[in-house]
């Protein structure tokens, strides 16, 4: 069979990788073309029509001013997925892309495969009817989106979070033992970066006695942080954001998926977002949830604390990461909820249970 993925995030290009990999293992014959980052490259032996890099476009107005590549990436996409004829179009979040890219692979009577739900419970919920229309079947990673879309009589497939199979076998092949080191998460886009990273290190420095240790995203290099920041008195790790973590006591985390990676991994955690300004303005007037971090969506309830825009400062930014350190206040409550976090999440396989339910439909 022949696939084209489409993926748009780092987060998109790791779940879409171990994805390919479930496939190729189910399917021998199987041929891939994808967009998404090196991840997919490596499990593909293979390079992308389009790389990450061009895509993560983050918030309204930067989506605006970039229109114009946008609208361009469109059209090539199209191209692409005509002059490949794949047998199934999986499309892996990326949403604002995919959920327009679907009624044209829809068209051309190929099978539409959505993984990884778009965050229609969060805003934009008339993008249901659309997903309705044009994606033959859906696979979710949280547990409260099958009772969502029961609610528009649409039957999804839960498949668990993919998140635990890299967080299984990282637990299976490495011990977790928390050290004097405050570990810093500052995004994988330019924009969260630029916003995140200089208070996030400015906090960071005023504990002494601790190390701090940067993961950095693979699609910058150390300069490029050096250079946002200044001085040279932390670490910059690339691609070890798990071994960063297991060797934390606290961490600093820009609010996405590392949210849910840090409280799995069982290590206490402040969530950190600052967004444009007019980016935010619009986002709160439309966006309809209680919290934006996964490990609060999941438990409904705040478990860990977010501090987001006005809030995020380097006085409230310290007070938090007091609380969290080694004898601070809220240190084990927060553990205590990350493991009823665990049960709720379940366990490794998403990939693999995922990657035989297409192959299945395809046969």
């Amino acid at each position: 069979m022949k696939y084209f993925l489409i993926a748009g995030e780092t987060s998109g290009d790791l779940h879409g990788s171990n994805l390919i990999t479930a496939i190729k293992s189910i399917d021998k014959d199987s041929e891939f073309k994808f967009w998404g980052g090196d991840l997919m490259s490596k499990a593909t032996d293979s390079q992308p029509l389009k790389h990450i890099n061009e895509l993560a476009f983050m918030g309204f107005w930067e989506v605006l001013i970039n229109i114009k590549d946008i609208k361009n990436n469109f059209k090539i996409c199209k191209n692409q997925i005509e002059a490949f004829s794949p047998d199934a179009v999986i499309m892996i979040d990326y949403p604002g892309f995919n959920l327009r890219i679907a009624p044209f692979v829809k068209s051309l009577g190929i099978k539409t495969y959505y993984y990884i739900s778009p965050k229609v419970w969060a805003w934009k919920k008339k993008r249901v009817f659309k997903i309705k229309k044009y994606i033959d079947q859906l696979f979710t990673i949280l547990p409260f989106e099958t009772e969502f879309y029961n609610k528009y009589n649409y039957k999804v497939n839960y498949v668990g979070n993919p998140i635990m199979d890299e967080i299984q076998y990282f637990k299976d092949n490495n011990s977790i033992s928390p050290k004097k080191t405050i570990a810093i998460l500052p995004g994988s886009r330019h924009q969260e970066i630029k916003r995140m990273l200089p208070t996030m290190i400015k906090v960071a420095r005023s504990y002494k006695d601790y190390k701090i240790v940067v993961a950095g995203a693979p699609n910058f290099d150390k300069e490029y942080y050096k250079n946002i920041v200044g001085d040279n008195d932390f670490e910059i790790l690339f691609d070890k954001t798990y071994s960063i973590l297991s060797s934390s006591e606290a961490a600093l985390v820009t609010s996405g998926t590392a949210t849910l990676e840090t409280a799995l991994l069982n290590i206490p955690q402040v969530v950190c977002y600052m967004a444009n300004p007019i980016s935010y303005i619009i986002a709160k007037n439309l966006v309809k949830i209680k919290y934006i971090s996964l490990v609060n969506l999941i438990m409904n309830k705040e478990t860990v604390v977010e501090l987001i825009q006005n809030n995020f400062n380097t006085t409230k930014v310290k007070s938090e990461l007091d609380k969290i350190l080694i004898g601070g206040d809220n240190r084990d409550k927060i553990l205590q909820d990350y493991s009823k976090l665990q049960q709720l999440v379940g366990k490794s396989g998403a990939s693999k249970r995922a990657a035989i339910l297409m192959v299945k439909d395809l046969k």
